[in-house]
């Protein structure tokens, strides 16, 4: 409780929600994936389901040490309708299409943004800002937890952060 009060979150707790919700041989079978750079858009909606399971984006970070100056630019609600529109928009996309997004031309752009109920432009502007996570998580997974540092550092969040601040 007194490291929360002091900004230094509250790790233990967020490690506990996780182990609530992560299935090992799940874990195992994304680490292979992200290994081949076979992450897709299945994948990335399956881990931010499990994310959503674990609470709200605000309750979260405050267990994270240093997230909450972070947060206190990202409005939750905010943060938690991006959430929904991009489940929407992978949900409106066809198994292949959310398995290799490179084949999505303007006119299956305009049914996605159609189907989820938002616009072309957010549209792009997630499959974009996916490209940009998915090619980050690559380099992550090849360079091993030593990389995250060297990552985070050199180029702060990526597309995670583009993500939590509803791109802006």
């Amino acid at each position: 409780m007194a490291s929360r009060i002091l900004g230094m979150g509250d790790v233990l707790s967020l490690i506990e929600k996780a182990v609530k919700q992560v299935d090992v041989e799940e874990s195992l079978a994304l680490h292979k994936k992200l290994k081949k750079n076979e992450f897709g858009l299945d994948d990335f909606l399956s881990q931010m389901r499990m994310v959503r399971r674990m609470g709200s984006i605000s309750s979260l970070a405050s267990m994270i040490p240093g997230m909450d100056k972070m947060m206190k630019q990202v409005n939750p609600e905010d943060a938690e309708r991006e959430m929904k529109h991009i489940e929407a928009m992978i949900l409106s996309m066809t198994p292949a299409e959310r398995v290799n997004p490179a084949i999505m031309n303007g006119s299956r752009r305009r049914r996605i943004a159609k189907g989820s109920g938002t616009s072309v432009e957010e549209v792009n502007k997630f499959l974009k800002q996916f490209l940009e996570m998915k090619k980050m998580m690559s380099k992550l997974s090849k360079m091993g937890m030593g990389g995250l540092g060297q990552l985070m550092g050199g180029k702060g969040l990526g597309g995670l952060g583009a993500l939590l601040r509803g791109g802006r």
